[in-house]
C-alpha cells in the first residue's frame, strides 16, 4: 500500500511516498549533487507519480530543486507503466545463446525447463525454470540489454542487516559505498517483497547478486538481537532518571507514514476493502503495535517465509545465462524443500452483499477553516477471481480514458465542481491479487460529502450512457501506445519494470510471461473498439465493474487538530506504565543495554568483515567519462543543439527560453502560468480538445522552470523549458503545437485557474508532511544563494502562502491576474535568446530541420522586457516550520565558497562518503530516523545536512555539527577509499536512456560545463587520497558557527528544543 520513491532533487534523494498496491521500502543511505550529475550525464527527473512496474524507492537522477512543472515518465499513463517492456538498443534480435547447451548445462545444477518463449515486444527470450530440490522458480531473461538486473521475491517482510558470507552490520550499505549499480535497493508490497540490483559492469552485477542472495537466505539479523531492535523497535533509556523512549528505524518511518492524511486515507481504504486476507493489516506496522513484536516471532517468520521454496527469482540482460544458474545453484542446493508456499498463499477477499463506509480522524493542523479540510474516497474491489489479460488491458484503457489526463472526464468534472480541492484515490490498481477503483476529493467541506459521492456515481452513469468522445479515445490509444512502443523507465531499469509486471502474476501461481506480452491483446482490443465502438467496450466494464458492483468501501476523514499530540500522550503514558513496572536493577540494566547498542552501532566493522564484501578495483573503471555526442548548429539565428542517438524513430526536444526579462512581481505566478498553458483553451479549441490533440498526435508536451546557481556567477541561470517528443513523422504536429500552447492559449477561464490554486495548495500542504527534508532544504538554499530564493519562491513555503492569498484574490481581481499572465507570455517567449536542443538518430535529425525553422519564425523576435534584479534572499536566520507530525525532518547548511573552499572532484567522494559512513551510523542507525544524508551543490557552494522522518532534533544538530571531528579523525586503508571512488564514478556514470542524455547534454551546455571540466574532476574523484578528506574538514567546519538551521517539526518538539537551547528564533506555522 505504501511505496516510497528516491528522488535526487538538487542532488538531494527525497523520499516521497505514495498511496495505491505499491511496495515501501528499504531505506538506502542518500547523497549526490546536481553538479555531480551535471558532470555526468543526468536527467532531471521530479516527482514520478507512478514508477515503472509499481515502482520503489529508487536511485534516480538529480534535478534542481528549482525546478517546477512536469517531467517523464510522469506523464506516461499509468496503464504503459504496468505493461511497459524494455526496449532494447539497436540490435533487432536476442542475444544469441544456444539454448539447448544451456538448457543441459541446467539440468545438470538440478533446473528442469518449464516454459521458453520468445517475448517480440522486449526482443528477449525468456525461460522459466524450477529447481528441482527446493522448488525454487527461476525466469532467465537474455537480450542484449546492458543494464542487467536480478531480483528475488518472498512473499514476506523485508530483511537486510548482515550475513552469514559477509559479517558486516550492513552489506548493503557496503554495496551503496562501492559499487557500479543502477539499482540497488529492497521494496514491501502488502504481500510481497522484492530484492533487485542492476548493473551495467558484469564483474560489479555478480558481487551484488552475491551479497544479496547471501543476505536474504542467511542473514545476520535472525542471529542478532541488536540488530532487531536498531531495525524494529527497542526502549531506550540513555539514564534510569529520565523517561523511556521508543527508537527504530521502522518504528519511526511507520509514525512518519501516520502522520500524513493520504497515507492513512490509503491504509484505511485498503483494510476495508479486504478485511478478511494480508491485505486487512498493515504491512509495514502500525507504530502501535510494532512494539508487540517479538525476536521470537521475528525469527521464526524468516526461517518460514525466506526459503527458496517460496521464492520467484528473476534473472534479465546480456549475462551468460548459464552463470545465473551456476550462481544461484550454489545456494538453492543448500536447502530442502518447505511448505512455506502453502502457507503464504493468498487467499482472495470474498465480496461483499452491500457497501461499507468508514469514518476515520486524521491529524490536523489549528490554521484555516478545519470544516474545509475532510477527505473522501470510494474505493471498489472489482473482482472476485483473476482478471484475463484483455479485460486487464481495456480496464487500463478505461483508467485511462477516466483520469489519465486534465481532460478527462471524471478527473475534470470533479474538480470543476469546486467540491474539493484536490483528487485521492489513484484510480485502478492492479498489482495486488484483486484489482481495486478508488476516487475521490480532499479539501471538501463536512456538508459536500454526500455530493462528493453523489457526482461520482452521476458521472459514471453519464459516461455509460453517453460513452467517451471518439477524440478522448483516439488519444488514449496513441499516448498508451505510444508509451508501450517507447518504453521510456527513467532511470529506472527495463529489466526491473519488466520484472514487477510478471512478479504481479507470477507471485499468485499464474503465467509470468503473460504480462510481458501486449501486442496481441492490445490488437484485440483496437479492432473492438473499430468494430463495436468504443460504448460497447467501455460501458459495460463501468456498469459491471463498478456502478452494479456491492463490494464498495466509502472513506471519510474528518480532521482533527488534537490527534497528534493525543497519539503522543498515549504513547508517553504507555511508556510511563513500562517504567514503572521496572525495578531500580531493571532500570540500570535498561540503560546498560541502551549504552551497549549505541557503542555497537557507532563501532565500525572490522577490516575483516569489509574486505568481505567484493568490490571491484580502480583498474575496472574507465578513465574518461561517458560521451554523448552534441553538434551546435543555428537555424535562423536561433541556436541548436542536435544529439546523434538511436531513438527507435521518437524525436525528443527541448525549447528553452530565457526567463530573464519577467518582472519579478510575477514569479510566483510562474507554475500556475505553465499549467495554464497545458490545461487551457485557445480560440479555436477549449482545454479538452487541445488536452486530445496533444495526446493523438505526440507523445507529450512539458512547460517548466528551471533554474540553478552558476559556479563563480553570482546571477542565477532562469530558464523556461519547453518539452515535447513525437514519431518522427509528427515532428511538424509537436512544434505546431508547441506553438499553439505558448501563443494561443487564452488566459481568460477564471473558475480553472482557481482550480489550479487549489491543486496547488493541496499539493504543497501534502509536501509540508510527507517531505519536509526537501522543503527545509529549499528554505536553507533561499537563505544562502538567489537560485535558492527562486527556488523557494516556487516551491516553498513562501509558495503555499502566496497561494492561500492568492484563493482569496482570484474572485475580487481576476483582470489583473488574467493580464499578468498574458504580460508574462510577452515577456518570456520570443526568439531573443531562445535555445534549441534535440535528440535522435541524424536522418530525423535532418528531417526535423524545417519544422524547427517554421516554429522560429512564427515567435516574436524580441521579448518585452521587465529588467528587475533577481538577486534576492530570505534572512539568514534559524528557523522551525511547525506541522502536525510524529517526526522531524532536521537540516542545516553553509555556502563552503564563502568560507575560501576551492571545488576539487574529491568533494563528491567525500560528501557521499560522510553519508553513507558517518550521518547513515549516526543520524539513522544510533539516532532512529529513517533517513541522514548530505549533498553538496557545486554550483551554488551551499553544503547541506539533511535529515528524514527523524525522532530527534538537537541530538541531530550535534551530529552535523560533529561532521568536521570525524573527517580528521577518519582512518581509511587503500580498500575502503577504492570503494568509495568507485561508489561516487557509478553516481557520476549512472545507465541512462538516450532521452536523458540528450537533456544531460542540455543541462551542461547551459551551465557552462565542458568536456575538460568534466575529465578534469574524474581524474580528481579518482585520484582522491585521505588527505583530502582531513582538509574537507576545514571546509565543514564553517557551517558549525556559521550555517543556517532549518526544520519541518512538531510543535511539542520545536518548543522542548528552544527550552534546552534557544535554536530557533523563528518558529512559522504553517498547517
Amino acid at each position: 500500500m505504501e511505496r516510497v520513491a528516491l528522488l535526487r532533487t538538487s542532488g538531494r534523494r527525497l523520499l516521497h511516498r505514495c498511496r495505491g498496491g505499491r511496495p515501501a521500502v528499504v531505506p538506502a543511505a542518500a547523497s549526490s549533487s546536481l553538479a555531480r550529475r551535471s558532470l555526468s550525464s543526468s536527467l532531471p527527473a521530479r516527482g514520478y507519480s507512478s514508477l515503472p512496474g509499481g515502482g520503489a524507492r529508487f536511485l534516480a537522477a538529480a534535478a534542481p530543486l528549482h525546478c517546477s512543472g512536469r517531467y517523464w515518465p510522469a506523464a506516461t499513463p499509468r496503464l504503459a507503466r504496468r505493461l511497459s517492456a524494455p526496449a532494447v538498443s539497436t540490435s533487432p534480435s536476442p542475444v544469441p545463446y544456444d539454448t539447448d547447451d544451456v538448457h543441459e548445462y541446467a539440468a545438470k545444477l538440478g533446473f528442469e525447463k518449464v516454459s521458453e518463449q520468445v517475448i517480440d515486444e522486449c526482443k528477449s527470450t525468456a525461460v522459466l525454470y524450477k529447481h528441482k530440490k527446493t522448488g525454487a522458480e527461476v525466469m532467465s531473461v537474455s537480450n542484449d540489454d546492458e543494464n542487467k538486473v536480478f531480483g528475488i521475491v518472498f512473499r514476506t517482510p523485508p530483511v537486510l542487516c548482515g550475513s552469514r558470507k559477509y559479517p558486516l552490520k550492513e552489506p548493503f550499505v557496503e554495496l551503496l559505498k562501492g559499487s557500479l549499480h543502477t539499482f540497488l535497493n529492497a521494496f514491501t508490497y502488502p504481500d510481497r517483497t522484492c530484492y533487485p540490483v542492476a548493473s551495467t559492469n558484469t564483474k560489479d552485477f555478480y558481487n551484488l547478486v552475491d551479497v544479496y542472495l547471501d543476505a536474504v537466505f542467511f542473514p545476520k539479523c535472525v542471529e542478532d538481537f541488536q540488530t532487531f531492535q536498531q531495525e524494529g523497535w527497542h526502549y531506550e533509556l540513555d539514564n534510569p532518571d529520565e523517561e523511556i523512549t521508543y527508537k527504530g528505524v521502522v518504528f519511526n518511518e511507520m509514525k512518519g507514514v501516520y502522520s500524513q492524511p493520504d497515507n492513512i486515507m490509503g491504509r484505511v481504504s485498503q483494510q476495508a476493502l479486504s478485511p478478511e486476507n494480508t491485505y486487512g493489516v498493515d504491512s509495514g506496522g502500525d507504530p502501535n503495535e510494532i512494539p508487540k513484536l517479538t525476536f521470537e516471532e521475528f525469527k521464526e517468520f524468516h526461517s518460514k517465509y525466506y526459503h527458496p521454496s517460496n521464492a520467484r527469482i528473476w534473472f534479465y540482460g546480456d549475462d551468460d545465462p548459464k552463470e545465473r544458474l551456476r550462481v544461484l545453484s550454489e545456494y538453492l542446493d543448500q536447502f530442502e524443500a518447505s511448505t512455506a508456499p502453502n502457507e503464504s498463499k493468498i487467499w482472495p477477499q470474498r465480496l461483499f452483499k452491500e457497501p461499507v463506509r468508514v469514518i476515520e480522524k486524521f491529524p490536523a493542523g489549528q490554521e484555516g477553516d478545519l470544516t474545509k479540510k475532510y477527505m473522501v474516497c470510494i474505493n471498489w474491489l472489482l473482482s472476485e477471481e483473476p482478471l484475463d489479460v484483455e479485460t486487464e488491458l481495456t480496464l487500463g484503457f478505461l483508467d485511462h480514458l477516466l483520469l489519465g489526463t486534465p481532460a478527462s472526464p471524471l478527473r475534470r468534472i470533479l474538480l470543476e465542481s469546486g467540491l474539493g480541492d484536490a483528487i485521492v484515490g489513484g484510480g485502478v490498481e492492479d498489482e495486488l491479487l484483486q484489482p481495486q477503483f478508488s476516487i475521490g476529493l480532499k479539501g471538501v467541506s463536512e456538508d459536500n460529502i454526500q455530493k462528493v459521492e453523489e457526482l461520482v456515481m452521476q458521472t459514471l452513469k453519464n459516461l455509460v450512457e453517453e460513452g467517451f468522445a471518439s477524440d478522448a479515445v483516439e488519444a488514449s490509444m496513441n499516448t498508451i501506445e505510444f508509451a508501450l512502443r517507447e518504453n521510456n523507465t527513467g532511470s529506472f531499469p527495463r529489466g526491473l519494470s519488466l520484472m514487477l509486471r510478471s512478479i504481479a502474476k507470477w507471485i499468485y501461481d499464474m503465467d509470468p510471461f503473460e504480462p510481458l506480452k501486449y501486442e496481441q491483446p492490445l490488437q484485440q482490443l483496437k479492432s473492438r473498439i473499430a468494430e463495436e465502438g468504443s460504448k460497447a467496450v467501455f460501458s459495460p466494464l463501468i456498469e459491471n465493474f463498478i456502478l452494479k458492483n456491492t463490494h464498495r468501501v466509502t472513506v471519510e476523514m474528518q480532521p482533527d487538530p488534537e490527534k497528534a499530540s493525543r497519539d503522543e500522550a498515549a504513547e508517553k503514558e504507555i511508556l510511563k506504565q513500562v517504567k514503572s513496572s521496572m525495578t531500580q536493577e531493571d532500570l540500570a540494566e535498561l540503560a546498560r543495554a541502551t549504552k551497549e547498542l549505541k557503542e555497537k552501532q557507532e563501532t565500525p566493522d572490522p577490516p575483516e568483515a569489509l574486505k568481505a564484501v567484493p568490490c571491484l578495483s580502480l583498474q575496472d573503471i574507465p578513465k574518461n567519462p561517458i560521451h554523448i555526442p552534441m553538434e551546435v548548429g543555428e537555424i535562423n539565428g536561433v541556436k541548436v543543439l542536435q544529439h546523434d542517438l538511436f531513438t527507435n524513430d521518437v524525436v525528443y526536444s527541448e525549447v528553452v527560453f530565457d526567463m530573464g526579462s519577467m518582472k519579478k512581481e510575477h514569479l510566483q505566478l510562474l507554475p500556475l502560468f505553465c499549467q495554464s498553458l497545458l490545461e487551457m483553451g485557445t480560440k479555436d479549441m477549449d482545454f479538452v480538445q487541445l488536452n486530445q490533440l496533444i495526446g493523438r498526435k505526440t507523445g507529450g508536451i512539458s512547460v517548466y522552470p528551471f533554474t540553478s546557481s552558476v559556479r563563480g556567477k553570482e546571477d542565477p541561470l532562469t530558464r523556461i523549458i519547453v518539452r515535447g517528443k513525437a514519431m518522427a513523422p509528427r515532428v511538424e504536429d509537436l512544434f505546431n503545437l508547441m506553438y499553439t500552447i505558448l501563443q494561443d492559449v487564452q488566459f481568460t477561464e477564471q473558475q480553472r485557474f482557481k482550480q489550479f490554486v487549489c491543486q496547488s495548495k493541496a499539493r504543497m500542504e501534502n509536501r509540508l508532511r510527507g517531505s519536509g527534508h526537501g522543503i527545509a532544504a529549499a528554505r536553507m538554499d533561499a537563505k544562502l544563494n538567489a537560485a535558492g530564493w527562486i527556488g523557494e519562491q516556487l516551491g516553498g513555503v513562501s509558495y503555499l502562502e502566496y497561494l492561500r492569498d492568492l484563493e482569496t484574490k482570484i474572485d475580487q481581481d481576476w483582470d489583473s491576474i488574467s493580464s499578468s499572465l498574458e504580460e508574462m507570455r510577452k515577456s518570456l517567449f520570443s526568439k531573443k535568446g531562445c535555445l534549441i536542443n534535440l535528440t535522435s538518430d541524424w536522418k530525423n535529425l535532418e528531417k526535423s530541420s524545417q519544422h524547427i525553422a517554421k516554429f522560429l519564425d512564427s515567435l516574436p523576435s524580441n521579448p518585452s522586457l521587465g529588467n528587475d534584479p533577481w538577486l534576492s534572499r530570505l534572512p539568514s536566520v534559524n528557523e522551525a516550520i511547525v506541522v502536525p507530525t510524529q517526526v522531524n525532518y532536521v537540516g542545516k547548511a553553509g555556502n563552503l565558497y564563502q568560507s575560501g573552499y576551492q571545488l576539487n572532484g574529491s568533494a563528491y567522494v567525500i560528501s557521499k562518503h560522510i553519508s553513507n559512513t558517518w550521518l547513515w551510523d549516526r543520524v539513522r542507525v544510533s539516532g532512529g530516523a529513517y533517513g541522514g544524508f548530505c549533498d553538496f551543490d557545486t554550483h551554488s557552494g551551499v553544503f547541506s545536512y539533511l535529515s528524514y522522518r527523524d525522532p530527534n532534533l538537537l541530538k541531530t544538530l550535534e551530529v552535523y555539527d560533529e561532521t568536521a571531528k570525524f573527517l580528521r579523525e577518519l582512518e581509511m586503508d587503500d580498500d575502503a577509499l577504492t570503494k568509495a571512488i568507485i561508489g561516487t564514478i557509478g553516481d557520476v556514470d549512472a545507465y541512462q536512456l538516450p532521452d536523458a542524455k540528450g537533456y544531460s547534454s542540455l543541462m551542461r551546455y547551459l551551465l557552462g560545463i565542458t568536456d575538460e571540466e568534466r575529465q578534469q574532476r574524474r581524474e580528481e574523484i579518482l585520484s582522491t587520497s585521505l588527505k583530502d578528506f582531513k582538509e574537507f574538514a576545514d571546509a565543514v567546519e564553517s557551517i558549525k558557527d556559521n550555517g543556517v538551521v532549518v526544520a519541518v517539526a512538531s510543535p511539542d518538539d520545536v518548543e522542548a528544543a528552544n527550552k534546552e537551547k534557544p535554536v530557533f528564533p523563528e518558529v512559522k506555522k504553517c498547517l
